[in-house]
């Protein structure tokens, strides 16, 4: 666990901070100070639903046609729980994740329920939605530094969060902000208050979207590629400190991103969304070491390891590039790109469909091809190494 009296990202003590020739030695000094936060070691999901999302279809009308972002996503969280989306760009991950908010413009057409403790928000009127919209269920925005007002301090902006949905001295609510901005690990919390967004770097600015997001402690937090354009080590202090967090508010997270392998080590359940509509869901590990739709391991096998194939190996990447969401192609949309596809995946698309695991559910018609192999990774190997 980490340190509660050392702020995240402090500099480390003895051979780390000095920088010494002995490698294991500043490893093991390094583990000493900092050993980060495994998602088995907080608190489990609870048995309490608190966000279901039902064959929720989101389009968009344009002059080249009908958009259709999102193709019957459905989903649940509970207390406590992680649960990963995860897909290339354009899948439709960030804009069920707006609906959810009801952030969407007013063309959007959307069908479908998302019901918020058995309440569906989709009936509720524009003041019932913004009532709940950071107080119950919280977004932790893509860019901190556009999400962020630059003209007004951080202490401001956090307060305006609280004031807008409780009556309380100002006083008061700035003292709520300097207790979150300690909670997310920012030294100094009290001082900080003062500072303007540009005042932070790109990590903090991130822990004080964090900040703000849970300074209500909402029910769902929904979090939109939080650690985009931010390096390795900040991005894994950013995931620790959101895992850390959950317990401390008791909130479910929906975790979007595009990179497998930021939910690898924090997610409890996995989604992957491809051209707007779910093609797999379990529970990660399943997700990781047994997929069973092939968008899923050609994922996996883009993903850098220190398992690889020897120093010389490379990556396999899915040739080909996402369908138009206006015009789709016949059957499944993954086949122009599938090393699997065969006629009826031309013709038909699959049903979202259980597979040789109780809750592991893929849309594939070739589901099985993948449980034959042990590395499934290896249908989208490239022509040097087929030879």
């Amino acid at each position: 666990m980490t340190n509660p009296s050392m702020p995240i990202g402090a500099p480390l003590p003895g051979p780390a901070a000095g920088g010494g020739l002995d490698q294991p030695a500043v490893t093991e000094s390094a583990a000493e100070v900092h050993v980060a936060t495994k998602l088995e070691e907080t608190a489990g999901p609870g048995e309490k639903e608190v966000l279901r999302v039902e064959d929720l279809t989101v389009s968009f009308p344009t002059d080249d046609g009908l958009v259709r972002a999102v193709r019957g996503v459905s989903y649940a969280v509970h207390e406590r729980e992680v649960l990963g989306i995860v897909g290339e760009s354009g899948s439709g991950k960030s804009v069920s994740s707006m609906a959810v908010m009801g952030l969407l413009p007013k063309s959007a057409r959307i069908a479908g329920k998302i019901l918020y403790r058995g309440d569906d928000l989709l009936k509720k009127s524009a003041k019932q939605q913004r009532a709940l919209r950071g107080k119950k269920i919280a977004m932790i925005f893509q860019d901190p530094m556009t999400a962020l007002n630059p003209v007004y301090s951080i202490g401001d902006q956090l307060a305006e969060a609280v004031l807008s949905h409780e009556i309380m001295p100002r006083k008061k609510a700035l003292a709520r902000a300097e207790e979150m901005l300690a909670l997310v690990g920012i030294p100094q919390p009290n001082r900080r208050l003062d500072n303007y967004p540009h005042e932070f770097s790109g990590g903090m600015r991130q822990r004080a979207m964090i900040a703000m997001a849970v300074i209500n402690n909402p029910d769902v937090i929904i979090a939109d590629e939080p650690t985009t354009a931010l390096d390795v080590t900040v991005q894994a202090q950013i995931l620790e400190t959101l895992v850390q967090v959950k317990d401390q508010v008791n909130a479910a997270i929906v975790l979007i991103t595009h990179d497998l392998g930021v939910v690898a080590g924090m997610a409890h359940r996995v989604l992957v969304m491809y051209a707007g509509k779910p093609v797999e869901i379990a529970e990660t590990d399943r997700v990781f070491y047994q997929p069973r739709m092939p968008y899923t391991a050609g994922l996996l096998g883009s993903i850098p390891s220190l398992e690889g194939n020897g120093a010389g190996s490379r990556l396999r990447p899915i040739v080909g590039t996402p369908p138009s969401l206006i015009n789709m192609p016949t059957g499944c949309p993954f086949s122009p790109r599938c090393p699997l596809a065969t006629g009826i995946c031309r013709e038909v698309e699959p049903p979202l469909a259980p597979t040789d695991e109780l809750g592991h559910v893929a849309a594939c018609h070739h589901w099985d091809k993948l449980a034959e192999v042990d590395d499934p990774t290896v249908f989208f190997r490239t022509e040097s190494e087929a030879v």
